[in-house]
């Protein structure tokens, strides 16, 4: 899940981290009380979506009077905003973040990631923050350093020194950056993350640390452990599909590619999408209805697939443990019949009933291409996606 930066900095506060003076704001009515609160001159308005890039697209700008903040925010509330990492799709502002504007001394990048690799996590460091990261990471990547962090001991002292000195700060700026790291990597854990990423982290001309932008991505499976980010759930931005998959319980990740996968699983998912890379295609999405999915679930499952346009050609595959193929067939066929399909279907089923499963869809009218395995399925399905004829 991913969280907002106003909800990220209000976290970070809770530990005693510095973030600016500002306020968050989704009524236009509220600028003028909530700009005078702040008690500063010269703000920053900044767009509130789950993407990077945002002071390139106009997406954060600033003022210098209470009157332009209001022009400002009634302008972008309710607009929509596209940046180089939302892939063209546009997302509409429904909050905005009014920041008061500290002096800054220098900036950093600074994130903590999980390497599955080393199976630890990861501290990200660089002298160069700010807007310009991806272009020193494509440039100079010699400039970003890591460190792998230890789950029992957290960052080292010789570790803290060698990041100072990379980073040419003083001796009192080392310190306090230390003290951070060390805090950051607590929230990390204890809020069960995925990724914090403070870009760009401030040194001001008074010599503190000062988080100005945070972007925080928490693990779903770890919600049990935090009744707390139950409001932040509540007003994620998801799209009509993506909502439609959290009511029904399916693990549902929208792709570029233009083959639906439909599969029960997730590692069978993950061979799914493997294999038809492998044969030149391109999976649409990452589609897991589980392993005890009911008849109503495949419904739902096939309907998302059908409701996405790229979409040329769908691949089931379906293993039948648990979730019995006659299932899997008849949810197909309930959900053609209701939403009409003209695309290729191509079905590959084995396990419980399966044989069942195969009369259902050969009685159905259907025109389905069955496959015997996943090699002629994924075969099947990147020729059919690429309109090659299939017998």
């Amino acid at each position: 899940m991913k969280v907002y930066e106003f909800q990220a900095k209000d976290i970070l506060k809770t530990y005693s981290i510095c973030v600016p003076r500002g306020k968050v704001i989704s009524q236009a009515d509220d600028v003028q009380k909530l700009y005078n609160e702040i008690g500063c001159n010269r703000c920053v308005v900044k767009a509130q979506i789950h993407a990077g890039g945002r002071g390139k697209s106009g997406g954060i700008q600033f003022v210098n009077s209470s009157e332009e903040a209001v022009a400002c925010i009634s302008n972008m509330l309710g607009s929509k905003l596209s940046t180089y990492q939302t892939n063209q799709e546009s997302f509409e502002i429904k909050h905005v973040l009014l920041e008061e504007v500290v002096e800054i001394q220098k900036e950093f990048y600074l994130a903590i990631t999980i390497d599955r690799s080393i199976q630890s996590l990861l501290l990200i460091v660089s002298a160069g923050g700010g807007v310009d990261i991806e272009e020193i990471a494509k440039k100079t990547p010699e400039k970003i350093f890591k460190e792998p962090v230890d789950m029992f001991f957290g960052l080292l002292p010789f570790q803290s020194r060698r990041i100072a000195e990379r980073l040419t700060i003083s001796a009192d700026a080392s310190k306090k950056l230390s003290g951070l790291i060390k805090k950051l990597i607590h929230i990390f854990v204890n809020k069960d993350c995925s990724l914090l990423e403070i870009n760009p982290l401030a040194l001001t001309t008074d010599n503190k640390l000062v988080v100005l932008d945070a972007k925080m991505e928490i693990d779903d499976n770890a919600f049990f452990r935090h009744p707390e980010f139950e409001q932040i759930a509540e007003s994620q931005d998801l799209s009509p599909n993506e909502t439609l998959a959290k009511k029904y319980r399916l693990s549902y990740i929208n792709l570029d590619g233009d083959i639906g996968c439909l599969v029960n699983g997730a590692g069978l998912a993950m061979a799914t999408m493997d294999i038809i890379k492998h044969y030149g295609g391109e999976p649409a999405n990452f589609l897991d209805v589980g392993g005890d999915a009911s008849l109503e679930r495949v419904e739902q499952a096939f309907k998302i697939i059908l409701s996405d346009k790229k979409v040329k050609s769908i691949f089931i595959n379906i293993f039948g443990g648990i979730m019995k193929c006659d299932v899997i067939a008849e949810g197909i066929i309930s959900a053609v019949k209701e939403v009409g399909i003209h695309t290729p279907l191509v079905v590959r089923l084995e396990g419980t009933n399966v044989d069942l499963a195969r009369k259902i869809l050969g009685e159905s009218g259907l025109k389905i291409i069955s496959a015997r395995d996943m090699k002629d399925a994924a075969e099947f399905a990147v020729k059919a996606s690429k309109g090659e004829y299939i017998n």
